[in-house]
C-alpha cells in the first residue's frame, strides 16, 4: 500500500500518540563522535516497491537508523507527481559474489574470506554473480554510457513529456518531501543525478534546483572521459553552489578525479573506499587524505570488499580488507564534514533484511568512533 503525504502523517501522528512511541518520538541519529553516517537508496534493494516510494523510503531508513540519505531516482520525481516511464526490462547491479565456504572436521582448511576451496584443496576466486557496475557501460567504465541507446518512439514520446513536466513543476513539491525528511530526522545531502550533455541548460538548472529544494549541497554521477561534459556539469554546479562529486569504481586510481578538479571549481570526489581497494589492492585513506585537504570530497561510499589477492569480494562489514574503522578515524581528526555512506552491497544472508544489514553498518560505525 502507498500512502500520500496526508495518510503518512496522520500514521505517524497516531503512532506517536501510542503507548508504543512513534517514527517522531524516536529519531534516527548516525552522527557518531562528529563523523557522519548516511546511506545511499542502493541499500535497499531488497524492497523496490518501498525504495522507490519517498514514504516508504523514509521508514526503511527510520528504521535502520540512519539520518542522512543520498537520494536516487526516481525518488524525489515520484512524490513530485512526474509522469511515469513506459515499463522496461533489465535491472540494476547486482550483489557481491558468494563468500568463501569452510570444510566439515578432518578436510581442509576454510579458504580465506572470499575464496572457495576446490576439491583438490586448492583455493580459487568464484566465478563473480552479477556485474560489479551499476550504470551502463559495464562494470564502473569510465564514461560507459551515461544515456540510453537510440530510444524507441515511447521512449522519445515519454523524454518529451517529462521535459516539459520538469521545466513547469513548482520546487514547493520538493521542498515538501525534504520538510517530510527533515521532521522524522533525516537530511538529503545529496541528489544523483543522470544528466546528459545534450540537456539543456534549462534542465541543468532543473537538476540542480531540485537538489537544493531537497535540501542538498551535492549532486551525485559517474566520473566520465567527456571533459566538455564535467566542465559544463561543474560550473552549473559552482553557479548553483554546489558540487558535482563523481563517483567510480575499480578503475580509480590516486590520480583519477585530478583533470574533473582542474577544469571545474565545481567538481568534487564521490570516493567509493571498497571499490578503490578492490581495484588497487591499496588503502584508500591516501585519496581519502589527498583530495580531503584540497576540499575536494562531497561525500564517500563505504562497504567492505577484499584486494584483488582475495577476490575483490564484496562480503559482510569486518570480514573484508576495507580499512572503515581507520576511514571514520581519518574522517573524525581531520574534523571533515562530508558524510559517510554506506553502499550495502555484499549478498543479504537468508533469513535477513536490507534494514537489518544496514543496521548492523551503522552499529558497526558507532562502534569504530567509540
Amino acid at each position: 500500500m502507498q500512502l500520500n503525504r496526508r495518510d503518512f502523517g496522520k500514521l505517524a501522528m497516531a503512532v506517536a500518540a501510542s503507548p508504543a512511541g512513534s517514527l517522531l518520538a524516536a529519531k534516527p541519529n548516525s552522527k557518531f563522535d562528529g563523523v557522519q553516517i548516511g546511506t545511499i537508496t542502493y541499500s535497499y534493494r531488497d524492497r523496490p516497491e518501498l525504495a522507490n516510494d519517498a514514504q516508504g523510503l523514509l521508514k526503511l531508513l527510520i528504521d535502520s537508523n540512519i539520518s542522512a540519505i543520498e537520494l536516487m531516482p526516481p525518488v524525489a520525481e515520484n512524490f513530485a507527481g512526474a509522469p511515469a516511464a513506459p515499463a522496461r526490462q533489465g535491472g540494476g547491479r547486482g550483489p557481491g559474489g558468494p563468500g568463501g565456504a569452510g570444510r566439515g572436521p578432518g578436510g581442509p582448511p576454510p579458504a580465506p574470506a572470499g575464496m572457495v576451496t576446490n576439491p583438490d584443496g586448492s583455493v580459487s576466486c568464484p566465478v563473480p554473480a552479477g556485474p560489479e557496475g551499476r550504470g551502463p557501460g559495464g562494470a564502473g567504465a569510465r564514461g560507459g554510457g551515461r544515456g540510453p541507446g537510440q530510444p524507441n518512439p515511447e521512449m522519445e514520446a515519454y523524454q518529451a513529456e517529462l521535459k516539459k513536466w520538469r521545466l513547469s513543476v513548482s520546487m514547493d513539491k520538493f521542498k515538501a518531501l525534504r520538510k517530510m525528511y527533515n521532521d522524522a530526522g533525516v537530511s538529503i545531502y545529496c541528489h544523483k543525478l543522470t544528466p546528459t550533455m545534450n540537456m539543456s541548460d534549462e534542465e541543468y538548472d532543473y537538476m540542480f534546483g531540485v537538489a537544493a529544494a531537497l535540501g542538498a549541497n551535492q549532486v551525485s554521477l559517474e566520473l566520465s572521459n567527456d571533459m566538455a561534459f564535467m566542465k559544463r556539469l561543474g560550473d552549473f554546479a559552482l553557479k548553483h553552489k554546489m558540487m558535482a562529486a563523481y563517483h567510480y569504481h575499480t578503475q580509480a586510481t590516486l590520480t583519477a578525479w585530478d583533470e574533473a578538479l582542474a577544469i571545474s571549481k565545481g567538481n568534487g570526489v564521490n570516493l567509493d573506499c571498497g571499490h578503490y581497494l578492490a581495484g588497487t589492492g591499496l588503502s584508500p585513506i591516501p585519496v581519502l587524505e589527498k583530495y580531503g585537504k584540497m576540499g575536494r570530497i562531497g561525500s564517500l561510499h563505504l562497504k567492505d570488499r577484499t584486494t584483488p589477492a582475495h577476490c575483490a569480494q564484496n562480503l559482510a562489514w569486518g570480514k573484508g580488507d576495507t580499512p572503515i574503522g581507520e576511514i571514520l578515524k581519518t574522517m573524525r581528526k581531520n574534523k571533515w564534514t562530508f558524510p559517510a555512506s554506506i553502499e550495502l552491497e555484499y549478498q543479504i544472508p537468508e533469513g535477513s533484511t536490507a534494514v537489518a544489514e544496514v543496521k548492523k553498518c551503522v552499529d558497526f560505525c558507532q562502534k569504530a568512533l567509540a
